[in-house]
């Protein structure tokens, strides 16, 4: 299968002016790795393209009706949490938990897939298009893909990542986790994702249009590559960190990564996984750590995984403290429900090895000797 040039799919999805400017860095890097990608089955590259065009095409959804509804342009994105943090440290759930308290606006998985017309109050709990999502998944997450449900929540009514909204613009990870994608990692590693960002918010004005809440609370463990670029678009943004043992960590997200690309490879190298994903998540780390040491005058809420496992009522009132969001009987009793009903296991266990991977807990030590020795309090 011919892999069509970035101008070719940016034209398709109707895009142009600043924003098929700002998207053709990405969407280059990312077909240009993808060309070079020899592991990737026949299947494996019919779906990374056919994900890039939903990517465009959701981007161009949402510009759309943009201009057909110049009032989306004038919301306001009023001080939203951000949770950072490595991948498997309790982050999903912790937005989940927020998320269930009726004054708190989280994206949620259908709206984000389906953008399009913008999400209305009125039929928010009735839209068809989160049965249409349900649906969705319960067809294509069997067989091997139906491993990721232990590992990751996924269904309509769920908190959606901000992943989601970035790699419409390609200035986000994702391509890298589905379809592995060195090339296009180093690009966005060094890249300045303000244009990223920019839209981002515009995903946010989109979703709140028409069903706004008082306070947004957001989430994806790619936000600590780019904290400048996420500060310059939200200056009042407000920062969490659950932290966990990257031990752990990475036994976790070795699984979940192998599991999601099973579909598109013929064949895993779980030692090479292993080794990717060690210093993929480090770097994040690193350069989170690098930010925060630079700028101390803004306060993030660091956080343990076992005390939000052990008190999640007690943990979600420490974030509401910390970004001024009145914690009422109604918002804990939502809170406290939700974990009642969300047990870990619901889909079954997330069983994993570090071993697995190629991996030893003196490695993983070594690479993250640095976020040890800053949150090591908290792990």
């Amino acid at each position: 299968m011919a892999v069509p040039t970035a101008m070719q799919m940016i034209e398709e999805a109707g895009l142009d002016g600043d924003i098929a400017q700002g998207t053709s860095p990405g969407l280059t890097a990312a077909l240009a790795a993808l060309e070079k990608e020899t592991g990737l089955s026949e299947v494996g590259l019919e779906r990374a393209l056919a994900q890039f065009r939903d990517n465009l095409s959701r981007l161009s959804a949402i510009l759309a009706d943009r201009a057909a509804n110049p009032a989306i342009a004038d919301v306001v994105i009023d001080r939203p949490v951000f949770i950072l943090g490595l991948p498997r440290c309790g982050t999903s759930i912790l937005h989940a938990l927020i998320g269930a308290d009726p004054q708190i606006r989280t994206p949620l998985q259908w709206e984000v897939a389906a953008p399009s017309p913008p999400p209305e109050a009125a039929t928010f709990d009735t839209d068809p298009r989160a049965d249409g999502f349900d649906a969705y998944v319960a067809e294509n997450f069997t067989g091997a893909w139906a491993d990721v449900l232990k590992a990751h929540p996924i269904g309509a009514r769920i908190p959606q990542e901000c992943g989601m909204m970035l790699e419409t613009p390609f200035q986000g990870i994702n391509p890298t986790m589905l379809f592995r994608l060195p090339d296009y990692y180093a690009w966005y590693r060094q890249a300045d994702t303000r244009f990223g960002y920019g839209v981002h918010k515009m995903w946010l004005q989109h979703l709140a249009w028409k069903n706004p809440r008082s306070r947004w609370v957001l989430k994806v463990q790619e936000h600590a590559h780019h904290l400048p670029e996420l500060l310059a678009t939200y200056p009042d943004a407000v920062l969490v960190q659950p932290h966990r043992d990257p031990v752990t960590v990475m036994a976790s997200i070795s699984r979940l990564i192998e599991v999601i690309r099973c579909v598109a490879f013929e064949n895993i190298d779980r030692a090479e996984l292993g080794r990717e994903l060690l210093h993929l998540w480090h770097d994040g780390q690193r350069a989170a750590l690098a930010w925060r040491n630079a700028n101390p005058q803004t306060k993030v809420l660091d956080l343990r995984f076992k005390d939000l496992i052990a008190d999640p009522v007690a943990v979600v009132g420490q974030v509401y403290d910390h970004a001024d969001i009145a914690s009422t009987e109604t918002s804990r009793e939502a809170v406290g429900r939700w974990w009642r009903e969300h047990p870990s296991d619901k889909h079954g266990q997330h069983r994993y090895e570090l071993a697995d991977y190629g991996l030893t807990r003196e490695m993983v030590e070594d690479v993250y000797a640095d976020y040890i020795e800053a949150y090591g309090e908290y792990l």
